[in-house]
Formats: C-alpha cells, structure tokens, sequence
C-alpha cells in the first residue's frame, strides 16, 4: 500500500486527464478509497458525495444542495428508508446501520440528521473513517459530547458544517437585518460595554415553548418497521412510546431539550459571535421556571447567561418579558427590534467603521480548500454549550457556575454528570 500511495503521488502531479487514466487502470488491481488519494482530491465530476444518516423529515430535505450528490441513506425505521429511497432522484446505498454508511468509500461527507443524543457518537465516527461532516443543530446533547468532537476533527483534520446559519445569512427573525450589521455595530463601541442581550418573543422569536414532554407514559408495542433499541442507542432504556421517538422526541431530556434544544443555537450562536464569544462560555447560568420532570421536558419564564466581562443574554420564554425591552442593551445605546438604534445619527456615524471579516460560507469550497467553514466544531460547540448550560440548569433547577477553561461546573458534581452522562452499554466516545 506504502508503494502504491507513493505512485499516485508522482501520478498526481501529472496533467489531470492522465492521472484519472491511470487511477482507473490500478482501480482493475486494488480499491483506493478517497483517503488514500488525499484530502484534496476531488472525484472527476468535481462533485462531492454525500451519506445522510436519518432520513425522516429534516433528513429528506436535505438531499440536493449544490455541489453534492446524494449516494448513500441510513434510518433505523424502514419506512423512512423506503420513502427516501424514492424520493432520491439516482439509485443510492441504503443502509440500517450508520457504521455502514460511514465505512461506505463512496461517500465523501456525512450528513447527520438524527435526533441529538445521537450528534456525538456519529460526529467522532465519521471523522476517524476521515469523512467530512454537516451536522444539524444542536450540535451535541451534552457538553462532554461536544467536546469529543471538537478533538476528533482536530486529530483527522475534517471539515465540519454545523447547520444554523443567522451568523451570515438571513434577517435575523425580528431584528429586520441580517447579523453583519449588528456585529458591524457592537464591534465599533457606541454602544459601550458590557452589553445585555434580550431574546424573547417580543423581539421575534418563537422558542416553539410548548414543545414539551408528556409525564406518564404508557408503554406500547414497537412497529415492526422500527428497531427502537437502535433508535435509543446510548440513550437510557425507556419502554416504547410513539410520543418518544420521531417527530416529538425533543420532549424528552434523554434525546433533547424541547424548544431549547431545538432552537436554541439559532438564536444563541448569532449572539455569540455578536458579543466576540466564540471561543468561552458564560461563567454563570440562572433560571426561573417550575421543577422540571426527571424524563420530560417542561416550560421555563427564563434563564440568564453571565459572562466573566459583565456581558448578559437573557431568554425570555412563552409570554414572559416585556416589549418594550431593547434586544442590545448597552452603556451608552440600545437597539430594538426592526434594528431600531437610539444613538443620534448612529447610521452616518457608523460608515465610517470597518465591515466584520468576511466568513467562509461555502461548504463545498470549503472541502475543497480545506478550510474551516464559518460555523465549525470550535465556534458550534460554544454555542452549543450555552444551550447545554441552560438545559442542566433547567434540570436541576438552580444557579451554576462554569469554568469555561475546564468546561466543567464549579463544585457541582450533579451538574457535570448531566454535562457528561454515562452511555448505554455498547456505546460509547
């Protein structure tokens, strides 16, 4: 093998045309998966492959994005398989076990659209088997888990995506602007600081708040179309219940965080990179809400967010808040929703500042170039993090202090056994 990848390296260095010639003569003797070709190599079409694991419906709506083409599927509930199977426009491998998928050499990135609990394992996986990876939010149930991931891609040197995207694309729901703005604007200092972020829905944002859990239960038999014990996983062993699994699995604390989990890194990761926070976490969390149930997912009025320089975020959920309330609070002004700013003449003033750095947005460039992609594993597990504060707090109902250094709490042994979990026995980072 130690020859062979030498020859491709002189081969490589031919005109392009050549070398595919070649390749393809040597195809006839020996496999050679893309990883032994190189990162950089890309496939004749100039098109990259692509596996998705989970294909019910975020998974499905991610077949064709540009510059990919789908090649593999994987569900552990065969009539999800079936209809991805027909809806994909080209014959693809289909498989019932991730681990297949992953392994599959003609598969270039790794799509993961399963529930949460799941992120983790698959994320770690893929990257070992030297896939790149887009991943759907959050990034990770568990603090402990994101961390895996971030040293993973580190070590095997992927490409991850996570999939939120309001840091560079899209008015940011009620704030009528895209981000670029508003970073453009608390990156000049007129509004002082530290600053106090307000997300609630008065200035936009619907926390899908009555997404929650149901208290009791009652066991039911598995559909035969499903393998619950591979659906569960890592996640502790829970009797079947159709309101667990599928489209409401976010009620439940062993998959999810309702509307937290769910929506909470499309509303925090922008604030992150607002406030310069990409690369820490707060050091405090607090909540107000009602004691949540040990299995389901309950409501909450809030949960603020402290950070070692004085600056705030403060979710408000369901109709708690006031409207009044300015989104970005500062020392010297405040902005409102609809990118309302009390400062005099804040829009003449502020042309005369420098534009954000321009962020990598292309994924498929990205692959190409090896270069990190705007919203990666170091800046999504920050994000994910706060989400993940918020979650354990929310838990054990009650203030925790965090070591953003050591990503652990501060003298709180509860809180960092939420923070990293035991798994279910195969399955483990």
């Amino acid at each position: 093998m130690k020859k062979l990848k030498n020859k491709l390296f002189l081969l490589m260095k031919t005109n392009r045309r050549k070398f595919l010639k070649t390749a393809g003569a040597l195809s006839l003797f020996t496999v050679v998966p893309r990883h032994v070709l190189g990162r950089g190599f890309i496939p004749p079409s100039d098109q990259l492959t692509k596996g998705i694991i989970g294909v019910g419906g975020m998974g499905r709506n991610h077949f064709n994005y540009d510059g990919t083409r789908l090649v593999a599927i994987c569900d552990v509930d065969s009539k999800h398989l079936a209809i991805a199977a027909k809806k994909a426009k080209d014959k693809v491998s289909q498989y019932a076990d991730f681990r297949e998928l992953i392994m599959d050499k003609n598969v270039d990135i790794v799509h993961i659209a399963t529930p949460p609990h799941w992120h983790g394992i698959m994320a770690v996986e893929a990257a070992k088997a030297g896939k790149d990876i887009f991943c759907e939010k959050p990034m990770t149930r568990t603090i402990g888990e994101g961390e895996r991931v971030k040293e993973a891609i580190r070590q095997h040197g992927n490409i991850f995506r996570l999939n939120t995207w309001f840091r560079f694309r899209d008015n940011f729901y009620g704030l009528g602007t895209p981000v670029k703005p508003l970073k453009k604007l608390v990156n000049s200092g007129m509004l002082g600081w530290p600053l106090k972020v307000t997300i609630s829905k008065h200035t936009g944002f619907d926390w899908k708040f009555y997404w929650v859990g149901k208290n009791h239960l009652e066991p039911q038999p598995v559909p035969r179309e499903l393998d619950y014990n591979a659906w569960l996983g890592p996640a502790p062993h829970k009797p079947y219940n159709s309101h667990r699994v599928h489209s409401t699995f976010r009620g439940y604390w062993d998959y999810d965080a309702g509307g937290l989990g769910d929506m909470g890194q499309h509303y925090i990761d922008p604030v992150q990179y607002l406030l310069g926070k990409d690369s820490t976490s707060p050091v405090k969390v607090e909540v107000d809400a009602p004691q949540q149930h040990p299995d389901a997912v309950g409501t909450w009025r809030s949960i603020t967010y402290t950070y070692d320089d004085g600056c705030q975020i403060v979710l408000w959920g369901g109709e708690y808040g006031t409207p009044d309330t300015p989104y970005i609070a500062g020392p010297k002004g405040n902005v409102y929703k609809n990118f309302v700013c009390d400062i005099p003449n804040w829009k003449k003033k502020l042309a005369d500042y420098p534009e954000p750095e321009t962020q990598n947005t292309d994924f498929v460039e990205c692959i190409k170039s090896r270069q990190k992609y705007a919203l990666n594993e170091i800046n999504g597990h920050a994000s994910a993090t706060v989400v993940n504060m918020g979650a354990i707090a929310l838990r054990l109902n009650r203030t925790l202090h965090f070591d953003p250094a050591k990503q652990t709490f501060i003298g709180d042994d509860e809180a960092n056994r939420l923070a990293n979990p035991p798994m279910r026995s195969p399955w483990h980072i």
